[in-house]
């Protein structure tokens, strides 16, 4: 499982912390996290290739999702990425939308079968947060 991510005040970057040690506890073999705005692109984009699973975790930024996770995303498109399994992780205070505009991007892919679990977090983790991730790692270690 490979996580990229992206965090403007920590949280987001808490919660995919949360949802590795879940993904491990659960049995998942190799979780590789990569912060997307201080880690090499390049290496994130060869891991999401590597990894037969893909969470992307980013913010709401202006009704969509924050640039550099943008950016990640229209290169796996760009480079054809197909058949893997995809989750989301949003990041919101008011009206999450970054699951929506990543799927809506990675819909052009080939084969993409999508999680049904969405972890959606309001600011900061709470009780319903941490309850869907431990649904998501359930149906990603399911997948693996």
């Amino acid at each position: 499982v490979v996580i990229a991510y992206t965090s403007v005040y920590g949280h987001t970057k808490q919660t995919v912390e949360e949802l590795a040690a879940a993904l491990s506890k659960k049995g998942a073999q190799r979780v590789v996290v990569t912060d997307l705005a201080r880690d090499d692109q390049a290496e994130a984009l060869e891991d999401a290739f590597r990894h037969s699973v893909l969470v992307l975790a980013t913010t709401t930024y202006n009704g969509g999702f924050f640039p550099t996770m943008h950016e990640f995303v229209s290169h796996l498109v760009d480079h054809n990425f197909q058949r893997r399994t995809v989750a989301f992780v949003q990041n919101g205070s008011w009206m999450p939308a970054a699951a929506k505009g990543m799927r809506a991007l990675l819909e052009q892919c080939a084969g993409i079968d999508f999680a049904q679990n969405v972890v959606t977090v309001k600011g900061s983790l709470d009780d319903k947060s941490r309850a869907q991730i431990d649904a998501l790692a359930d149906e990603l270690v399911a997948k693996i």
